[in-house]
């Protein structure tokens, strides 16, 4: 996703085996079907992927810039991971410490009403936890990892689980980084302002009901 970053290999409850090569990337824009052999996430929305895993033992989130990345080394930094559990993780500094308690209540507020679990990472990389982040959040298959990272161009990055993939139609996260993701949109307004508009956005679909038309349009 699409996403121009690292976490390494997201398993479902987050690993099994981790698998020595991720597939070629796909692009956001055909938004395939992408099932990983140990059942990790099975969708990922990004050109650039490669870059954000790495080529082995990396679980990567990656951007939806145009073009393929070359490869690149996974990377693993726990040690840029903040010593308490927390669903927003800014090694970039893209947020205050006002905006990231805000994000995390809304956060909490959206797994309480739907069951769904939101994670948000801001990273320029190669700085970026990278693998590390797999364990420090146990992603599995109602999770939606949201990476933004504006290494190649587009910010908002994104990998959701297989359960998010059957109630959210696969085209919303396309549309929801074309509008509020562009480097038009963050070079504006901020970095902050494009996290923020996605996180509202993103509540907003989840807590539609499931049918023909939810998520149909990106507030």
């Amino acid at each position: 996703m699409s996403i121009s970053m690292a976490v390494a290999h997201l398993p479902r409850p987050i690993n099994g085996g981790l698998p020595a090569k991720l597939p070629t990337p796909i692009s956001c824009a055909t938004l395939p079907k992408l099932t990983l052999s140990n059942n990790w996430f099975s969708r990922i929305f990004s050109n650039s992927i490669k870059l954000a895993l790495s080529t082995s033992l990396t679980l990567a989130v990656s951007s939806t810039g145009v073009g393929y990345a070359e490869a690149k080394t996974g990377v693993n930094k726990p040690e840029l991971l903040p010593k308490e559990f927390t669903t927003v993780v800014d090694v970039a500094g893209f947020l205050s410490a006002g905006q990231e308690k805000r994000l995390a209540e809304a956060i909490a507020d959206l797994e309480k009403d739907t069951g769904f679990k939101l994670r948000i990472l801001a990273q320029n990389y190669p700085d970026t936890p990278g693998l590390a982040i797999k364990d420090f959040w146990q992603v599995d298959d109602r999770t939606i990892v949201f990476v933004a990272d504006p290494t190649f161009g587009n910010i908002l990055n994104f990998n959701v689980g297989t359960q998010v993939d059957l109630d959210i139609p696969r085209s919303f996260w396309s549309r929801l980084a074309g509008k509020y993701g562009n480097i038009f949109y963050w070079k504006e307004k901020g970095e902050d302002a494009s996290v923020e508009a996605a996180v509202n956005a993103i509540s907003y679909c989840l807590r539609e009901p499931i049918g023909p038309t939810n998520c149909s349009e990106v507030k």
